[in-house]
């Protein structure tokens, strides 16, 4: 946390998965006035320049004290299944950006870029500073297609493209970027708890006056959230994703916002869905070819129903879900549903350590998947297959699904899955395997905090305590906790000093001392900056 009075890690935690889109920020950046301002007035916005007032780096390090509370959270989600299906909607979006020129290659170079997954049930995704974006696994079960998925980056991208938060940050200029960061947190406490006392220590997180002032104010400014959706739109398009995907999305967030005024859609209050916004997509729409309506696929159905089980429903969700698979009528349904609820019903059984039943199930949707399913669809079957051996104590037959030339495809599930069952082995020859590929993979994309943790097990049954001690740091600096690495690397140097002493260091472990040195030194500053910024 950047402000002085830091928050308890015990209100933060169970709130960090609370983030409403952008627009929460935005609210405590920029003063009411302001916002009526921009409202009425129908300015235009700024150029893309003109939220240079806050230096990039400054942007990036303000979205870093706030991602590395989300990391923190316990209902922060890594899962690599859904992770890669994120991946294949958001890559593609970043690369329309890109080509458009809304993403220049200074603000994707010095921002993270990284997609986080929220395990809550409502309907939201959010932006931070930085290029930190994320995800509730609400918002992908009730999606029914890509690309009504893609249509919610898209937006998110573009605010964080128009760089909207430097910009109401430049205006609020009296408060200084980290003290801001605290104020969202604090905001955070404040609108998503209903319990007075909690509400009042909420409200004593705050820095100041403003942000408690603020609290009806969570939108953007209409200009910016117009400006999103035209970027967004553009973005979307380029990138091949069905325009018709935008305006459903929209029609889906209208009909939620008149059924519920619960506190479950966040995103409709951070993003208000004006008959203005809805027409403007309409219109959008209207200028193009006749396009075909946006369709929901096999692989997004079962990536909705692995979203669903994985946000920790009931037993009695769980055991519904496994009962829709056993309707007759199901047999004569679209391919799709029935993947999805076949796909359910394994991982719901699955839950429930109710093997066999899963099993049934799984058989099910194998047979479904050969005539009727892509590639990636298939895939996506065979790593469930994978996980469920896993999961049911049976690694050898994980390791025979996913040595299949199918599930060998070079993506971060398969990465993940094979080497969680080579050191489930318990062998040190699977462990070395395992550790190879992981490397392989880690020396491409050094910010996969799992992978290095996935690493700490293959290096401990080789008995490599010392690599295995700086694949721990490694994984707590991806997650932005630098005391924490520097822990471990001090740690891992002085394991390095003793069994040089004793002469058990070999040629391979003076080249490992020599890297835990040099992170040591890279970290420790990294770590006193973000001492400094608290």
């Amino acid at each position: 946390m950047p402000a002085k009075n830091k928050p308890s890690p015990s209100l933060l935690r169970p709130l960090a998965r609370r983030f409403g889109v952008l627009g929460l920020c935005a609210a405590l950046m920029l003063p009411f006035h302001a916002v009526q301002a921009q409202s009425s007035g129908g300015h235009r916005l700024p150029n893309l320049g003109d939220g240079a007032e806050l230096p990039l780096g400054v942007e990036r390090r303000l979205g870093e004290s706030i991602a590395r509370e989300i990391y923190r959270d316990p209902d922060y989600v890594d899962d690599p299944v859904l992770g890669d299906y994120i991946q294949s909607i958001w890559q593609p979006l970043l690369a329309a950006a890109r080509q458009r020129g809304e993403l220049t290659p200074e603000l994707d170079q010095q921002f993270a870029w990284d997609v986080a997954l929220i395990r809550d049930r409502s309907i939201n995704a959010f932006a931070l500073p930085g290029g930190y974006l994320g995800v509730h696994l609400g918002l992908i079960a009730a999606v029914n297609s890509g690309d009504e998925l893609a249509s919610v980056l898209a937006h998110e991208l573009s605010h964080v493209t128009q760089r909207h938060i430097a910009r109401m940050i430049a205006q609020q200029g009296r408060q200084g970027p980290m003290v801001i960061g605290a104020m969202i947190l604090g905001m955070l406490a404040a609108s998503r708890t209903a319990n007075p006392s909690s509400m009042s220590a909420a409200n004593a997180v705050m820095v100041g006056g403003q942000a408690a002032a603020m609290q009806s104010q969570l939108n953007f400014s209409r200009d910016m959230e117009r400006e999103a959706d035209r970027v967004g739109y553009g973005v979307m398009t380029d990138a091949g994703y069905e325009p018709q995907g935008f305006v459903t999305m929209f029609e889906k967030l209208q009909q939620a916002s008149r059924l519920n005024d619960n506190g479950s859609f966040p995103y409709l209050r951070s993003h208000p869905m004006t008959t203005e916004r809805i027409a403007d997509a309409q219109a959008r729409q209207q200028l193009l070819p006749p396009q075909s309506a946006a369709i929901t696929t096999p692989l997004h159905a079962m990536m909705a129903a692995r979203a669903q089980v994985l946000t920790n429903p009931g037993v009695d969700v769980l055991r519904a879900l496994a009962a829709h698979a056993d309707v007759a009528a199901l047999a004569t349904a679209p391919s799709a549903r029935q993947a999805g609820v076949l796909y359910a019903a394994v991982m719901a059984e699955m839950r429930q350590r109710n093997f066999a039943a899963a099993r049934q199930h799984l058989a099910r949707l194998q047979a479904l998947a050969k005539p009727s399913l892509n590639a990636d669809a298939q895939r996506v079957v065979r790593l469930l297959a994978a996980e469920l051996a896993l999961t049911a104590n049976d690694t050898m037959t994980a390791l025979r699904v996913l040595s299949t030339p199918l599930a060998l495809k070079p993506d971060r599930a398969s990465l993940m899955l094979l080497a969680q069952a080579r050191v489930a082995t318990r062998q040190p020859e699977q462990a070395q395997l395992a550790g190879d590929a992981l490397r392989l993979w880690l020396s491409q994309r050094p910010r996969d905090a799992s992978a290095w943790l996935l690493l700490v097990s293959a290096y401990e049954l080789q008995g490599d305590s010392l690599r295995a001690i700086r694949a721990q740091a490694e994984a707590r600096a991806v997650e932005l906790d630098y005391p924490a690495a520097v822990d471990r690397l001090k740690a891992a140097q002085s394991l390095a000093h003793s069994m040089a002493r004793e002469d058990k260091l070999d040629r391979g472990g003076h080249i490992e001392a020599s890297i835990v040195d040099a992170r040591l030194r890279e970290l420790e500053g990294l770590r006193r900056e973000q001492a400094l910024q608290r």
